[in-house]
């Protein structure tokens, strides 16, 4: 006789399915249910047998070697529409079992008892059945019956049991690599910040995508502006797995354009079944991609590059994964926009130095030709040096690109004007916004000046030591600056107050904080300003 229509019914079949229990191996908790029901029913064999929709399997047997039967063998699909036990004392005599196979020949089986496998929700999967080879006119006592119930009850908890397990191990495991794909993202972070060309970058990032979502292959790719081309740049690849780095053609390899042109990304899990890819798939399978991500990069409502991910293998690809892709393929958009930025502005401070030097020479050309006819060209020389001063100060900031500029780079720039070995200079390498990097360099030129021309640096023995540090004492942090003149003339204070002196006496931000100390063993000089006047821009 046919099994029940019930065998079939798609909830039941979901309920079964969703338990992925069918074709696992042996387990000791069911071993022992019926081990345990075949000695307390008096039979030779007992079976968790679970109904699928074209065979049954044994999840735990005694007393029967088959560890599976097609359907038109299976008495336990009669147990499934039962509400309670399913008792067949001679199986030749029933009409739902006389010409089964197992009943009509081997092993010529008799008796049958099984309990239904009832779920929480009311679905029946199987049944754990006890069955004998002799006939048994009085089937089971009421403690038989009643100890198999009992038993069908722990074959259902450790089912709940397992899938509990079951749930709390794919939950860790996914914990896990949600860990794996935050370290991976930091560390994408960390690797494209110190990189310092394209290859390098796409590369770097390539690699630690791949290594962290256990792909077969990682890239980044440029389209032309067509978008019929991708330019991938160096890629990363796993074991087996060969470089694809190189130019493309989409069109090769199927319909991929159309959700990247838009903005969304193309998602294949099985290029072999996907009808974008599955009219011929031979190029992608060639290239050893069964599953596929491509990731668009948009600049200006326009896709201007993909982040590529394959997969040797179909795969699924999880929602959690694709927010990772994109996370990534922005964070390695924005590094490369950087980097180009970079070198854009390099460019441009390259050309502003250029200019800023013809600017300066010219400044200097048309001073030095309207002023030579005056008698004393001293005046002359000086504004020549502070000309040579503002012009050092900015290289030092052109290097910087016009933000902060180290106050160690700054105080050798300057100085090196002169005679630089004659200076002893120390300090700590801090920052200084663009205004105080040339209010420092004008300051420092004018003390130079004078040294030379009439502090310890008009002496052939003389020496000029410069030193700062930050004072944190006080309320909030202050810069100090030492100028000491030694082994020279003894220092006199100037007869009138030009402009160098009033340059002097501004300070480090133009607002005081000067001490000059006019002393016989030479010039002394202590400037101070509070540090945050001095980084802000």
């Amino acid at each position: 006789m046919t099994p029940p229509d019930y065998t079939f019914d798609e909830t039941r079949l979901a309920a079964l399915a969703d338990l992925n229990l069918l074709d696992t191996p042996p387990e000791p908790g069911f071993d022992d249910i019926v081990e345990l029901a075949a000695q307390v029913c008096e039979t030779p064999v007992a079976l968790v047998s679970l109904v699928a929709g074209d065979r049954q399997w044994f999840k735990a047997k005694v007393g029967f070697s088959q560890a599976e039967t097609d359907l038109d063998r299976s008495i336990c699909a009669h147990a499934l529409v039962e509400d309670d036990l399913l008792v067949i004392p001679d199986l030749t005599r029933d009409s739902r079992t006389e010409a089964n196979p197992l009943v009509a020949g081997e092993p010529h089986i008799r008796f049958y008892a099984g309990a239904p496998l009832r779920t929480a929700a009311g679905q029946v999967l199987g049944s754990l059945c006890v069955i004998d080879g002799v006939a048994r006119p009085g089937g089971l006592s009421a403690p038989q019956a009643s100890a198999l119930r009992n038993l069908s009850r722990q074959v259902m908890s450790q089912l709940e049991l397992r899938r509990t397990l079951a749930d709390r191990d794919l939950l860790l495991a996914e914990q896990r690599r949600a860990q794996r794909r935050r370290i991976g993202l930091l560390r994408l972070g960390d690797e494209l910040r110190d990189l310092t060309t394209v290859a390098e970058m796409t590369r770097a990032a390539s690699t630690i995508i791949g290594l962290t979502l256990d792909l077969d292959r990682a890239a980044f790719g440029r389209l032309d502006a067509d978008a019929e081309h991708i330019d991938i740049e160096p890629d990363w690849a796993a074991d087996g797995m060969a470089s694809i780095a190189g130019r493309h053609r989409f069109a090769d390899h199927g319909a991929l354009t159309a959700e990247l042109l838009k903005g969304e990304a193309l998602v294949i899990e099985d290029v072999l079944s996907d009808p974008r890819t599955a009219s011929a798939p031979e190029r992608l399978i060639g290239l050893g991609v069964r599953a596929l991500v491509n990731v668009p990069v948009r600049d200006r409502g326009r896709t201007v590059a993909v982040l590529v991910a394959h997969s040797r293998h179909a795969r699924a690809w999880s929602p959690e994964v694709m927010a990772f892709l994109r996370n990534a393929a922005d964070r390695v958009e924005i590094a490369l926009t950087r980097l180009r930025a970079a070198a854009q502005q390099r460019v441009l401070n390259q050309e502003l130095s250029h200019r800023m030097k013809n600017t300066m020479a010219l400044v200097q050309a048309i001073a030095i030709q309207t002023l030579k006819a005056v008698p004393d060209q001293s005046p002359v020389r000086v504004f020549e040096k502070r000309i040579q001063a503002l012009s050092a100060a900015h290289d030092v900031l052109l290097r910087q690109s016009w933000t902060a500029a180290r106050m160690d780079v700054i105080v050798q720039a300057v100085l090196a004007l002169g005679e630089p070995e004659r200076f002893d200079v120390s300090g700590p390498p801090i920052g200084l916004s663009p205004r105080a990097t040339l209010s420092l360099s004008m300051l420092l030129h004018e003390l130079a000046t004078n040294a030379f021309k009439y502090g310890a640096l008009s002496s052939e023995t003389g020496r000029v030591v410069v030193s700062w540090q930050v004072d944190e004492s006080g309320q909030e942090p202050e810069l100090r600056l030492a100028w000491r003149e030694v082994d020279g003339p003894a220092a006199t204070a100037p007869g009138r107050n030009g402009f160098g002196s009033r340059l002097i006496r501004m300070g480090l931000v133009g607002t005081g904080g000067v001490d000059l100390r006019y002393l016989s063993s030479g010039f002394e000089a202590d400037f101070k300003a509070p540090l945050a006047q001095l980084q802000i821009s």
